[in-house]
């Protein structure tokens, strides 16, 4: 067991597993946000569902997947800079191994989560945070509304989105690789599934942004 979290393959391996734990999280966290489009009461109950006491014990687990990730993400880079210079971190792999998001893959990862802190204070620390306080949450259109009404917010959003799609159209793959599917047959597939994975994810986010947007200035 000591060797898994010691040894490099053991370390990348984590990093793959965390990173598609989460990646699983974007699909749930999607669908929730996606009831915005159906009405405001299916947005209203889907946030209700997720303060559920079986989701609240989800928390501190979505929690460390990401401190996890970050943190075998980080070691992983400095350990790599070392070795190869001004080299970044990629995990070995073919075909798009030259590809601009396997070289700035790390660089990525910190402009995701930079962002992710900020849409944590605008979101999670006014509706999920004060329930778990005991206090009354924010509502939960009345925020989206507020927040997504900003054209600058809206942009920083979808600016924020497009990266993620970088950081997710190669981690998705890469991360299969590292579990064993790297032969060139399956490597092309994956590819072709973390193309289309990170497509329909950050265009969905970005149709919910601009819906949000959209509604609270009255143009729709």
């Amino acid at each position: 067991m000591g060797n898994i979290f010691t040894s490099s393959i053991g370390k990348k391996l984590i990093m793959s597993i965390s990173g598609l734990f989460l990646m699983i999280f974007l699909v749930v966290h999607l669908i929730a946000n996606g009831t915005s489009l159906i009405s405001p009461e299916a947005f209203e109950a889907a946030c209700e569902f997720m303060s559920m006491p079986l989701i609240k014990i989800m928390v501190p687990v979505l929690a460390a997947g990401f401190v996890i990730h970050i943190i075998y993400a980080g070691y992983l880079t400095i350990t790599n800079l070392k070795a190869r210079g001004n080299e970044r971190y990629a995990v070995s792999h073919t075909g798009k191994s030259d590809s601009w998001a396997a070289k700035n893959m790390f660089v990525l990862g910190i402009i995701v989560l930079g962002f992710l802190a900020f849409h944590l204070t605008h979101f999670w620390a006014k509706m999920q945070l004060p329930e778990f306080l005991g206090q009354e949450a924010e509502d939960p259109n009345m925020l989206m509304e507020q927040i997504f009404g900003s054209l600058y917010f809206t942009i920083a959003y979808i600016v924020w989105f497009i990266a993620l799609w970088f950081h997710l159209s190669h981690g998705f793959w890469s991360a299969f690789q590292t579990l064993g599917a790297n032969n060139s047959i399956w490597i092309k597939r994956w590819q072709v599934v973390a193309q289309v994975y990170a497509t329909v994810v950050v265009a969905g986010f970005i149709i919910i942004a601009l819906n949000a947007y959209l509604k609270a200035n009255g143009i729709i």
